[in-house]
């Protein structure tokens, strides 16, 4: 197919009708060349001289991303202090436009100008990146979770070759033979250590064996920490289920792993210390508790046994008895008065009584009747007291003392 009758735009090819790849290339070529220069920022990787340029990969600080550039020799020495050199891990700030090379098919950068990130440049970005996570609450306290008082598997991340490593195993197994370790050793400097720590720390997190895990890395400049306050290792360590002891081992300058781990170690040595406890130290907090136990149980003891003796000597104790004796004579002495009360009440109630008695009796009918007098009722048993009350001839009662007599009313005057 002749260069003519191929389709001209991309969105006209087709299965049958695509471009070559000879087609395509110029015209990504052209489209490139089209964009703006503009400055972008970035780590330095594999730098390599030819002639009178320098060729070096440009590698993004946080993400595992990168872009081939050139830059002329003379335009990046002009932007290093005198006596600087650049080499893998510096950060630059170039100018620079895309470029496609067409016979390659790759996009690349051709700076015509830099600038070297500064110590202060660095400080600055890091504060402000202090700030940013502060603010989300990725470093307070509440977030911190406690170390396990006796991990059974520690997770170690630390330099391939290095004495952080022999630190924290030495003296940690010193402290505690028992302790387990399950060790990644990664690149703790340069560009790749971002990536490499952060790879370790996810595969420590997920291993449900480990209780614990410690960074370890023996100190070192300024630049060579830069990775330890890098974004995306925070959010990787924030984001760790598992408690976590950074041991960067730099005093001057607290990376921000120092804020976002659960515990904060000066050194490797004193993570090792902080994570696992002391047996020697143990065992005599054990002995010297014990110890404390058996005097105060033996003090309660003794305090109890002077107690008993001392119940054991009074009277009541000598002789139980007597309080029972006091006390029957009490309750006879009470039983006596209380006969003697009852007997003089009786008394003085039975002679009540025979007063009361009397009284009655002497306002009885009955003892009126004995004097020979009687009571005069109808048959209905009415007591008569005026005759107007019956009828002539009407039948009566007469009660007397000793018996009831039958009689008729008669009229007055009238002879029977």
């Amino acid at each position: 197919m002749g260069e003519s009758a191929l389709p001209r735009l991309a969105g006209e090819t087709t299965s049958e009708r695509p471009w070559p790849v000879r087609h395509l290339n110029p015209k990504i070529g052209d489209y490139v060349a089209k964009m703006p220069a503009l400055w972008v920022e970035g780590q330095v990787l594999n730098l390599k001289k030819w002639n009178s340029l320098y060729f070096l990969t440009l590698r993004d600080t946080d993400l595992d991303m990168s872009i081939n550039v050139t830059i002329p020799v003379a335009t990046l020495q002009r932007a290093l202090p005198e006596g600087q050199r650049v080499e893998d891990g510096t950060r630059l700030v170039l100018h620079a436009k895309p470029s496609f090379h067409t016979k390659r098919g790759s996009l690349g950068l051709q700076a015509d100008d830099a600038r070297l990130v500064g110590i202060g440049e660095l400080l600055a970005q890091i504060e402000r990146l202090k700030g940013v996570l502060a603010a989300e609450g990725l470093f307070a306290p509440e977030r911190k979770r406690p170390l396990p008082f006796l991990p059974a598997v520690i997770g170690l991340v630390c330099a391939q070759q290095g004495e952080a490593e022999h630190d924290v195993v030495n003296n940690a197994r010193a402290r505690w033979p028992a302790v387990r370790f399950e060790i990644r050793r990664v690149t703790v400097q340069g560009p790749q250590a971002v990536p490499s720590v952060s790879a370790a720390v996810a595969e420590l997190d997920k291993d449900p064996n480990v209780d614990v895990i410690v960074v370890a890395r023996g100190g070192g400049s300024f630049e060579d920490l830069l990775p330890f306050s890098n974004e995306a290792l925070v959010r990787a360590v924030a984001a760790c289920r598992t408690p976590l002891v950074s041991a960067i081992g730099h005093e001057q300058d607290s990376p921000l792993l120092d804020l976002v781990a659960d515990l904060r170690a000066s050194t490797p040595t004193d993570a090792a210390k902080r994570v696992v406890p002391d047996v020697t130290e143990e065992r005599r907090g054990l002995t010297q508790a014990r110890t404390r136990i058996r005097q105060s149980v033996a003090t309660i003891l003794e305090r109890e046994r002077i107690l008993l003796d001392a119940l054991r000597t009074r009277p009541i104790m000598v002789n139980p008895i007597a309080m029972l004796d006091q006390r029957q004579l009490d309750i006879d002495s009470a039983s006596d008065a209380a006969r003697r009360a009852f007997g003089n009440l009786l008394t003085e109630q039975a002679a009540r009584l025979g007063q009361l008695g009397a009284q009655v009796r002497a306002l009885s009918p009955a003892a009126t009747l004995d004097r020979g007098y009687a009571v005069v009722q109808t048959a209905a048993g009415a007591v008569l007291r005026d005759p107007a009350q019956v009828s002539d001839g009407e039948a009566l009662r007469l009660r007397l003392a000793r018996g009831e007599l039958a009689a008729t009313a008669g009229a007055p005057g009238t002879e029977y």
